[in-house]
């Protein structure tokens, strides 16, 4: 059985991430890297920073560095060189300090700050250096990261269309095994048991500190009872009123708590696409997990349960499916926003990603080893309404083969995510 490898804890794994934050590092003053606690974040600015001369690391976590940075912003990052700020969430006092510096001295380069909560949502925030600061995200390891493989997919799908073909040797089990451990360092190093243990920890720190950074919160109960219910919802329409029917908890608290669950980085909303050629699309955002081996957790599924007649090896494949194409768009050559479609008469595609320049490719996700022809309906439904601008649709599933389904419609194995390349 082809599964995910577990990676030794000294084998430190390559990130697509590294050449984009070097590259802007040449032409921006100040780059943030933000992502999820765990992600990777201070270990890819060590890389980053190993080619650099004159480098101050400054890590916030530390409470002494946290109070000199408190007491004398000013004086905390004066420098020559690069400075490196580990979760400057943990001190947002520094931003206004940081911007007069490089308003006086435009050289890029100058500082690479890491955050694991969206910098933008905090309380305390300043002028939030527009115009000086580029921000990257850092996700989760992705599929291509964990096993070696290009990552490339975005860009292959808009170079060659339906001209794609891969064979593929995973199975269905294989897949789910790798939703199971998702793309935390840390739990592709770990063994199952222990990997439930670094969830479970993981999300208690998040919920007690990381949230808490944001707004206070009245009952962090209920935070955790909404994120069981939200991880039943994967890949399911976000519809606040419906999660609060459920939960016992008032609306405008869920709304709430669902802004402070995407602000660090444990959710992402999939907004719904719509065009001038329909105005019937649905336009309520669809829910993705950043990380499928935390909802598998919240759900305590193993590979086993998900892959069992009502298990939720359907929505976790469609999950991972959807954050594998998240994480490509942050390196990709071609730019494009990630959408999902629906119609009032429930024709739908699972994530489609757009252009700047209008063109679109759409992806169905299904979990079963066999495509049938229904299962193409919402691609051929848009390929119509879109014309000369749909690039390519494409049903990703379990199988091991290329297959075609007319014009510009192909099944793919899952695999080619993370295989494929221009």
């Amino acid at each position: 059985m082809h599964t995910a490898r577990v990676v030794h804890a000294a084998e430190l794994i390559p990130r697509k991430a590294e050449a984009v934050v070097s590259e802007a590092l040449g032409d921006t003053r100040v780059i943030l890297l933000n992502g999820a606690r765990q992600a990777g974040k201070s270990t890819l600015t060590r890389l980053v920073s190993q080619r650099v001369d004159q480098v101050v690391h400054r890590l916030l976590d530390d409470p002494a560095t946290r109070d000199s940075a408190e007491y004398d912003p000013t004086g905390f990052v004066e420098h020559s060189g690069l400075m490196v700020i580990d979760e400057i969430q943990l001190a947002p006092g520094l931003l206004g300090p940081i911007k007069l510096t490089v308003d006086l001295d435009p050289r890029p380069g100058q500082f690479l700050l890491t955050g694991s909560s969206r910098v933008l949502a905090l309380r305390s925030l300043p002028d939030a250096l527009p115009g000086r600061m580029e921000i990257i995200e850092l996700w989760p390891l992705s599929q291509g990261e964990i096993s070696g493989g290009p990552d490339a997919f975005v860009d292959a799908a808009f170079t060659h269309g339906p001209a794609l073909e891969h064979t593929s040797s995973l199975r269905r089990r294989d897949y789910v095994e790798r939703a199971v451990v998702g793309g935390f360092p840390e739990a592709v190093r770990r063994r199952p048991r222990r990997r439930a243990a670094f969830f479970d920890s993981y999300l208690s720190t998040l919920i007690e500190r990381d949230v808490l950074e944001l707004t206070d919160i009245e009952r962090r109960r209920d935070v955790f009872a909404l994120l069981s219910l939200l991880a039943g919802r994967a890949a399911g329409l976000l519809v606040p009123g419906a999660l609060a029917g459920e939960s016992g908890i008032p609306r405008t608290t869920v709304v709430r708590y669902l802004d402070l669950l995407s602000s660090v980085f444990l959710v992402k909303r999939i907004p719904a696409w719509s065009s001038g050629h329909t105005q019937r699309a649905v336009r309520t955002p669809k829910l993705a997990f950043v990380d499928t081996g935390i909802a598998c957790h919240l759900l305590g599924q193993d590979a086993g349960q998900l892959a069992e007649p009502g298990g939720a090896s359907g929505a976790m494949l469609e999950n991972l499916v959807t954050m594998e194409l998240a994480r490509q768009l942050t390196w990709s050559q071609q730019r494009g926003t990630l959408y999902h479609y629906r119609t009032k008469d429930k024709v739908e595609v699972d994530v489609l990603v757009e252009t700047p320049d209008g063109r679109v490719i759409a992806v169905e996700v299904k979990a079963g080893a066999t495509v049938r022809s229904e299962d193409v309906r919402g691609l051929r439904h848009l390929a119509a309404r879109l014309g000369d601008r749909f690039v390519a649709g494409y049903v990703l599933y379990t199988g091991a083969h290329t297959l075609p389904f007319g014009e510009r419609i192909r099944a793919l194995p899952i695999e080619a995510l993370w295989r494929l390349a221009p």
